[in-house]
């Protein structure tokens, strides 16, 4: 089996570690900074001052929505006047993911739909993107390990990537005192993406040795984690333990793939036009609980089912759990979180044969560790639709 590892260059984690900032971008020569922030860069303020401390111009732009390819394409357009040579994104996955379109398209030439899939022509990019800084304020894509960009395409209600190896970013920070602030429903949301993130990786088909490693350590520090983290936003280690979760998740992510929950959550996502993590939350349980039946059912000899055991044990701290326990346990979870079903969100009966079709189709759901028929994505999202966890 060949294994493809792939990594940013340099990441530096620990409180206060953004002070670096300077230090690192300055080692990429002092050319213009294009910075990508969310809707208050004032809470930045350190940040920019470690840039100006480095003597590195910059200029930021603001990312006040989960972006669309039109809002992508106007960053585009402001660092190519800016004439940047590097960029730094400052933010959750939405933030980062317009800073990696930006890096990877200053150096590619084209329209960004040329190199966007479905609605584009997936064309891959050829150069390797400007030095790119990417860090998160949120504990949750992993996207500061990705090798992709997420851009919501209205229009056609759908979400769409564009993908490539060159557009992982050269460095990350992950400071967990910028995550202090965040409400705990957003805690919780992206939390729990990225404790999916690491459940799918876990399982999928593509897993390997290399992400198993990372994905028992993240499942380790994720699960006792994120309830503390929700409760009290200042406990440093339990925000600490969810930055690396939410980091080796990207890894995962990059690194092996994901599975249903994914597959389905890209197509909800542009139809419902709901926070990306709420949605990964809502589906968790029932994909769960569908793919142990049919692996039970279909497939008992599927290594995936072993997986999902020790995944058990892992949530449980359990040494005698076994995949079956595993459903309930995770119901009670997430429950105690607060997650919200999809109905809740406008989903209704009527859609779910399309989003069903899309999902069956995306490339998370051809990893997902049992194959799915139409009818069992229906049912799954008819449990996830009226919170039948």
């Amino acid at each position: 089996m060949l294994i493809e590892w792939i990594l940013p260059r340099k990441i530096l984690y620990g409180a206060g570690s953004v002070r670096a900032v300077g230090e690192i971008v300055e080692q990429w020569g002092r050319q213009k900074a294009f910075v990508v922030t969310g809707k208050t860069p004032e809470r930045f303020s350190e940040i920019f001052s470690s840039l100006r401390d480095a003597e590195i111009p910059f200029e930021i732009f603001q990312v006040v929505r989960e972006p669309t390819v039109e809002d992508a394409e106007n960053a585009l357009e402001c660092a190519r006047k800016w004439h940047a040579g590097i960029v730094v994104a400052i933010g959750g996955g939405s933030v980062l993911d317009v800073g990696k379109v930006v890096a990877g398209l200053l150096t590619n030439p084209g329209p960004l739909r040329d190199y966007l899939e479905v609605v584009g022509n997936a064309k891959p990019l050829t150069h390797p993107a400007v030095p790119f800084l990417a860090i998160p304020t949120t504990a949750g894509t992993g996207s500061e390990a990705t090798r992709n960009a997420v851009l919501d395409v209205p229009d056609q209600r759908v979400k769409v990537s564009i993908r490539s190896p060159l557009l992982v970013p050269w460095a990350a920070i992950l400071d967990p005192c910028l995550t202090f602030s965040l409400p705990s429903p957003q805690t919780v949301a992206s939390g729990l993406d990225a404790l999916t993130q690491l459940i799918e990786a876990f399982v999928c088909k593509r897993a390997n040795s290399l992400t198993d490693a990372v994905c028992r350590e993240g499942l380790a520090l994720a699960f006792p984690s994120l309830p503390r983290a929700a409760t009290n936003g200042r406990d440093e280690e339990a925000r600490g333990a969810m930055m690396l979760a939410a980091f080796y998740s990207g890894v995962a992510l990059a690194n092996a793939g994901l599975g249903a929950v994914h597959g389905l959550a890209g197509p909800l996502g542009g139809f419902l036009h709901a926070p990306h993590g709420a949605i990964c939350a809502a589906l968790l349980v029932p994909v769960v609980r569908t793919n142990i039946r049919l692996l039970r059912e279909r497939e008992p000899q599927n290594p995936a089912l072993a997986r999902y055991a020790e995944l058990a044990r892992i949530a449980m701290r359990c040494d005698t759990a076994d995949a079956g326990d595993l459903p309930q346990w995770l119901n009670a979870y997430v429950t105690s979180l607060g997650v919200s079903s999809l109905a809740d969100f406008g989903l209704r009966e009527v859609d779910i044969p399309v989003i069903a079709e899309k999902g069956q189709n995306s490339s998370s759901t051809k990893a997902n560790p049992v194959a799915l028929t139409k009818e069992d994505i229906c049912e799954i999202l008819r449990e996830a639709l009226h919170g039948q966890r």
